[in-house]
């Protein structure tokens, strides 16, 4: 069982990501004024924050490893994916004020903002779905044996092996779209290469090691996209 998580150290741990996020989105932009970023913050951090509440009560074990960033237990390959992504997100928090609002590169159509927010909303509520189904969804990629590690073959795991890696992807793409920066697609796609990549590494680690997962990935074929991929 793990030590629970202080109701202080989610708050804080809230606030952390609201300042880091007004920084570098209004930094970025020059000004307070940018309705889209507002509102995608308030949907992000309103999810986030309902969530967290939930793990509290629901899923302790699942919400400590989630606010921890790296493990030492984690693979070298994990690692590196993990600092890569770290350092292409930089560019993607800080393109779209340049972008969107400073020096307005971009133009983006209103009802592809609506589009961007409508995708924005379904996939934080598809990641709260897997993140209710898989009580081991850990950060980083491991067999967590001590918590009697399982495989998941309820709810979204029926069709594809990494419904959380779909929400996250579509994410990189909604938010651009949402805050009207176009250039901010490029970091979005090179984050989604990524997590492509590491669908290779887990699935053959998942393989080898946990229990049952080879005759589930035969019998659930596709990782990220049902009947492609």
């Amino acid at each position: 069982m793990a030590t629970e998580i202080s109701t202080a150290r989610i708050v804080v741990r809230l606030m952390i990501g609201i300042v880091v996020m007004s920084a570098a989105f209004f930094g970025s932009a020059g000004t307070f004024d940018w309705p889209e970023a507002w509102l995608y913050m308030i949907f992000q951090f309103s999810f986030s924050a309902a969530f967290a509440v939930w793990l509290k009560k629901n899923n302790p074990d699942l919400l400590k490893d989630r606010m921890t960033f790296l493990k030492s237990s984690a693979r070298g390959w994990d690692k590196a994916i993990l600092w890569i992504s770290t350092v292409v997100f930089i560019p993607y928090l800080f393109l779209p004020g340049l972008d969107a609002i400073r020096y307005q590169w971009s133009s983006v159509p209103l009802f592809v903002k609506v589009f961007g927010f409508i995708g924005i909303v379904a996939n934080l509520l598809l990641i709260s779905w897997v993140m209710r189904e898989n009580t081991y969804l850990s950060r980083v990629v491991e067999i967590q044996k001590e918590r009697g590690h399982r495989v998941i073959t309820t709810g979204p795991y029926q069709y594809i092996r990494h419904p959380m890696y779909v929400g996250v992807i579509i994410l990189f793409f909604c938010i651009p779209l949402a805050l009207g920066s176009l250039l901010t697609l490029i970091p979005g796609t090179l984050l989604t290469a990524l997590i492509v990549i590491r669908t290779h590494f887990e699935d053959k680690t998942l393989r080898s090691e946990l229990e049952g997962y080879k005759a589930y990935s035969q019998r659930v074929t596709y990782r990220l996209v049902p009947g492609i991929w």
